[in-house]
């Protein structure tokens, strides 16, 4: 049993005690019928149009979800009014009562009707807003929906009118039967509470249901409102395949419409942005390459070497806040770059073919710095939120020549002071210049380029990273041979 069938059950047992209560005891017009002749045609009116209402609703269950609030707040409504006429035809065929009293039972029942048929179709929609969510479906959007605020408007009218028009014809009952009945058996006090009572039973029912429609209404409308406050916080964090559950044929449901246009928009936009951005590093790592003796793979491999290093750390003590999965990303796209510095060192320099003398070595030591200094020009003109990579990239050009002892250069950092992407490019450009072929050297091993890393943990290395190199070892020879040079197979 669903959520809106429990709550059925519940609003028509509700409705049928309060109106048999008002039979029985506060209407004190009905006083000359035995409780048998007042509940019989109640419960019978109430058994009869639940089953029908149970029958139909069969029907709508199959119907499409959009259409199902509307046809439910449509059946709940007629089936009301329907024991409304039943009881009145039972009364008229046997007691033959005023017209006031028929008319205040069509009239009452019908108000239940329409304030039960509200909360149910509420309670429908909101089910139906859950069921979307969980399949990650949308409601469609009639072009000419209800606005919400004539839903409101309209709500509050019938509800005065309900109220007005059931007040007068209770005091309008209870005045004929004063002048007619009550001086006769009752002293003017007790008739007057009898009045009273009457009156205050109605407005208090009316009340009560018009708080549980607003009840049901407001539950809604927070449901739509962290539906969409939480997908725009997941946004916000970067996540642009969050969607809004479109959940309700009104302006809420147009708002969550656009939104997802919107969050669809911006996901187009920074994609063509990423994209820019890794044709641009791509574009200058290559250019720097076209100097050096070095090819366009060795980019590639260090750079998936990077990720696979930075992913087998992840999940260590220590390392987890720092290597977000965002933060991996930015790694492993600013990684080319770090050797952009190049582009500062003479060609006599940089494309020499045998050993470098003391001097020239000082001039091929600037290269982290210049490339530092160039991306940090742009870090400055751009800053780090609309370019975080930028960080990163210049972490790892000025730093990716230190050495875990502070031996190395530009400027003998060691330890954890050297920026951890920097420490993950050291390993990264070492091995993939061991394993390579160069005009002063021939491509070593996986095991003789292992072995050289391994004499070098806590001196060259970060010991975790030389570690972590261990355990994923395997991709960094799948990464070689995917990315070998062309004119040299990995030996």
């Amino acid at each position: 049993m669903d959520q809106v069938t429990r709550l059925a059950n519940k609003h028509w047992l509700v409705a049928m005690l309060l109106f048999s209560i008002y039979g029985v005891q506060v209407c004190p017009f009905l006083e000359s019928q035995t409780i048998f002749q007042l509940l019989f045609p109640i419960v019978i009116s109430f058994v009869a149009t639940f089953v029908l209402r149970a029958l139909f609703m069969y029907k709508i269950k199959r119907q499409a979800l959009k259409q199902q609030v509307s046809a439910q707040f449509r059946l709940d409504f007629i089936m009301f009014i329907l024991a409304g006429v039943m009881v009145v035809i039972y009364n008229t065929s046997f007691f033959d009562p005023p017209w006031e009293s028929n008319l205040k039972v069509l009239l009452g029942l019908t108000a239940l009707g329409f304030y039960v048929a509200c909360d149910l179709a509420l309670s429908k929609e909101n089910t139906i807003a859950h069921q979307l969510s969980e399949r990650d479906e949308h409601l469609p959007i009639d072009e000419q929906a209800l606005p919400v605020s004539k839903k409101f408007s309209l709500f509050a009218a019938i509800s005065a009118l309900v109220l007005a028009l059931v007040i007068f014809l209770v005091i309008n009952k209870d005045l004929d039967w004063l002048v007619t009945v009550g001086n006769e058996r009752y002293s003017m006090q007790q008739a007057q509470r009898f009045i009273v009572i009457e009156i205050a039973f109605v407005v208090l029912v009316i009340m009560a249901y018009v708080m549980r429609v607003i009840s049901s209404y407001s539950k809604n409308l927070s449901l739509l409102l962290a539906n969409e406050n939480k997908t725009l916080a997941c946004v916000q964090q970067g996540d642009l395949d969050s969607q809004v559950t479109v959940s309700s044929n009104d302006e809420f449901g147009v708002i969550a419409q656009r939104t997802n246009a919107m969050i669809a928009s911006l996901k187009r936009s920074t994609h063509s942005l990423h994209q820019t951005r890794d044709i641009a590093i791509h574009s200058l790592a290559t250019l720097a390459e076209t100097r050096d003796n070095e090819t366009g793979a060795h980019i590639l491999r260090t750079q998936y070497y990077v990720k696979a290093l930075a992913e087998e750390l992840q999940s260590e003590a220590g390392f987890a806040e720092q290597l977000s999965d965002h933060t991996i990303e930015l790694i492993y796209k600013s990684a080319p770059l770090h050797d952009i510095g190049k582009v500062g060192v003479p060609d006599a320099i940089l494309l020499k073919p045998g050993k470098l003398d003391d001097e020239q070595w000082l001039v091929m030591r600037q290269h982290p710095q210049i490339g530092a200094d160039a991306l940090a020009e742009a870090e400055r003109q751009f800053g780090t939120e609309d370019a975080a990579f930028l960080q990163y990239a210049k972490e790892i050009s000025l730093s990716h020549h230190e050495k875990w002892d502070g031996s190395g250069y530009p400027h003998g950092v060691a330890g954890t002071d050297i920026p951890l992407s920097a420490r993950l490019m050291a390993l990264a450009d070492v091995y993939d210049a061991l394993i390579s072929k160069r005009v002063y050297k021939p491509a070593f091993s996986h095991d003789k380029a292992k072995q050289i890393i391994l004499e070098g943990k806590s001196k060259h290395f970060d010991p975790a990273v030389v570690e972590a190199f261990c355990r994923c070892e395997q991709q960094f020879v799948d990464i070689a041979a995917q990315y070998q040079d062309k004119s040299e197979p990995v030996v």
